[in-house]
């Protein structure tokens, strides 16, 4: 059975109390002291896998759309890789306050430079700006193809933002390891996807797989 329009509005709004309920939990467990003694850290690397957590999320709606013959839930996509976007930005911003302190904003770009780390977070951020500011219909008529090659640099971010992570806790924590099978799904996916894009067709077949195709990005307006 197939998801209807009302299902997935219904699915939508699930979706959006998944990105902020945990937001809410983060401040009331501020309040709460629940945090440990680095609470600056603890805040970095949870907004961090929430970050994570979404990309993966975003990356995933495609295959499954695909192969459980679901078309309709490419509609959630841009509304999983907005909130992807915003974790990311409260990530950057806890770091900058909470971190280096609103006294110290200057001294970002010289960290930015000096330390690896940051510099794949940053690169990752500003690649996920990139892709919600242009993730209207409007901007995807305005770049016309240029669009889908700047969507498809959402690979780029799957690969960055892993070891962002993991290099800035100093440790191999288990979760991003456990989310690994998925990972590898979804580039497996955009390889299979890329060879068949490529491939010769004809007829109305090849017109049907290009469409879906080029809808097949980070974000999708719908």
């Amino acid at each position: 059975m197939r998801f209807t329009v009302k299902q997935i509005a219904w699915l939508k709004v699930f979706l959006h109390l998944a990105g902020f309920l945990p937001l809410v939990w983060l401040f009331w467990a501020g309040h709460q002291g629940y945090f440990s003694a680095d609470p600056a850290k603890d805040i970095q690397h949870f907004t961090g896998r929430m970050a994570l957590k979404f990309l993966l999320a975003t990356l995933l709606v495609a295959p499954l759309a695909r192969y459980a013959k679901q078309p309709l839930l490419i509609r959630i996509r841009r509304l999983l890789g907005l909130w992807c976007f915003a974790w990311a930005t409260l990530h950057l911003t806890s770091y900058t306050l909470l971190e280096l302190g609103i006294n110290n904003l200057a001294l970002l770009g010289s960290e930015i430079i000096n330390r690896p780390y940051l510099t794949l977070g940053m690169v990752s951020w500003a690649i996920l700006l990139a892709l919600a500011a242009t993730s209207t219909q409007a901007m995807q008529r305005k770049l016309g193809r240029r669009w889908q090659l700047l969507h498809n640099f959402v690979y780029l971010v799957a690969i960055l933002a892993p070891i962002h992570y993991l290099w800035s806790v100093k440790i191999v924590s288990p979760q991003p390891i456990h989310l690994c099978p998925a990972w590898r799904w979804c580039f497996w996916h955009a390889v299979i996807r890329s060879s068949a894009s490529g491939g010769a067709e004809s007829g109305n077949a090849a017109v049907s797989r290009r469409s879906f195709i080029n809808r097949d990005s980070f974000y999708d307006s719908g």
